[in-house]
Parts: C-alpha cells; sequence; structure tokens
C-alpha cells in the first residue's frame, strides 16, 4: 500500500512538471518607448525687446520737402514691447506681429538748405532724433522642434524730431528762409528682416532678429535704419 502512495505521487509530480513544460514562457515586462516631447509654436504672445539702430536720415524732409536733399548718419539704442499670435502646421508657423519701441537713434551735421541747387543763405547745425519706432508685420517661419528660423515684413512707423541753430547767414525763424526752428512727425515706411527664436521652456522663448525700416516718401536718397533686436516672449 506504501509502495501505492509513493508511486502516485511520483506519477503526479511527473505530469505537474510535464504541464509546466508545455506552458510558453513569461517574456521580461519592458515599459513603453519614451517619445521626445514636440515643441508647439501655436499661441498669443507678449514680450520684450531692446538693441540698437543705425541709418541715414534727412532731418530737413521734417521741416520742408521742398528742400534738396542732405544725410546725415543716426544711431543709438532701443527698447520696447512686443505682442503677436500664432499658429503651427507642421514645420510652419504662420503670425502676426506688433512692436512699440523707444527709441534714442540720434544724428547731427552742418547743414546749408537749397532749392533746386541754390542756396537760402543760411548754415544750420542740425540735431535730429528718432525717439519711437512702431512695426507691424507677418512672420512665416520654419520649426525645427524648440528652434524657429522665421522671415518678417509689414509697414513701420517712426516719430522723429529735429532742431536747427543758425551758424552762419540768416538768422534761423527767418521768414523765406528758414521759417520754422523745429519740427517733429511721425513718418510711415515699410519694414522687412528676419530672426531666430529658441524655446527654452514651455512658454518662454528667446529671440534675436535683424529688421530694415524705410521711410516712405523721402526722395532718391531714402531714410532707412537698421536695427538688431534681442528679446523674450511669453507664449499663453
Amino acid at each position: 500500500m506504501k509502495k501505492l502512495i509513493v508511486g502516485a505521487a511520483l506519477a503526479a509530480i511527473s505530469s505537474a512538471s510535464a504541464s509546466a513544460a508545455d506552458l510558453p514562457m513569461q517574456q521580461p515586462y519592458k515599459s513603453p518607448p519614451v517619445v521626445a516631447a514636440i515643441y508647439n509654436w501655436t499661441g498669443i504672445y507678449v514680450g520684450v525687446n531692446g538693441g540698437y539702430g543705425w541709418g541715414t536720415q534727412d532731418p530737413l524732409i521734417l521741416f520742408s520737402n521742398a528742400f534738396d536733399r542732405s544725410s546725415f548718419n543716426i544711431n543709438g539704442g532701443m527698447f520696447g514691447g512686443t505682442v503677436g499670435a500664432q499658429i503651427q502646421q507642421g514645420y510652419v508657423v504662420l503670425g502676426l506681429e506688433g512692436d512699440l519701441d523707444w527709441a534714442n537713434i540720434k544724428g547731427s551735421g552742418i547743414s546749408n538748405p537749397s532749392i533746386l541747387g541754390i542756396g537760402k543763405g543760411i548754415t544750420l547745425n542740425i540735431a535730429t532724433n528718432t525717439s519711437a519706432i512702431m512695426t507691424a508685420r507677418l512672420r512665416t517661419g520654419v520649426a525645427m522642434n524648440n528652434l524657429l528660423l522665421y522671415v518678417t515684413g509689414g509697414v513701420a512707423f517712426d516719430k522723429s524730431s529735429a532742431n536747427g541753430t543758425s551758424i552762419a547767414g540768416f538768422a534761423c525763424g527767418t521768414a523765406g528762409v528758414f521759417t520754422n526752428c523745429s519740427a517733429s512727425s511721425w513718418r510711415p515706411g515699410l519694414a522687412a528682416g528676419l530672426g531666430v527664436e529658441y524655446g527654452f521652456a514651455h512658454h518662454w522663448s528667446a529671440k534675436l532678429e535683424y529688421i530694415y525700416i524705410d521711410s516712405l516718401g523721402t526722395g532718391v536718397s531714402t531714410d532707412h535704419i537698421d536695427t538688431i533686436r534681442a528679446g523674450i516672449n511669453y507664449r499663453f
């Protein structure tokens, strides 16, 4: 009897071992692959920017468009704010951006106002200052994850002023010669440029851009300002 019980137990163990051998081996657990996050440029954003501008300007155009053209070199700093909105479709980013900058882009020089080459009998020391620059531009870019390369273009306005002091000939303010000794106006223009923007956090990005601003209606020697600006944007 004892032999029968031992034999049955051994048979059961052998059968269980054979059944276990027939079961498929379990594969070790593998976590799902990590998918790299894709940076999204879509959204409304605000920011600050600052930089440097340089170029040429004819201050006489601020007094009258009758004078022959002259040209002064100008340069100085600028700082302001930015607001924009953009949408990303695949690699393409399309947007609209506007900015308003306080500026201190100055120049000065000696001018002899003339009309058709005939002098007005006055020599002036003229100081000019561009105190504000505003642009509204379209932006088109190519996004490579959190790096954005873009071109931009639109309209511009600059607030320019000039002050003249007579240093020879007639006195500044003489009727029929040079009536006004100071002038100031907002002047329209065109803006175009390119830039690069880098998203360093989910909502934050930093940019560096070049913008060329060309004043309209200023004759052959067109007034212009070249600007280099850096900025930081926060996207909602």
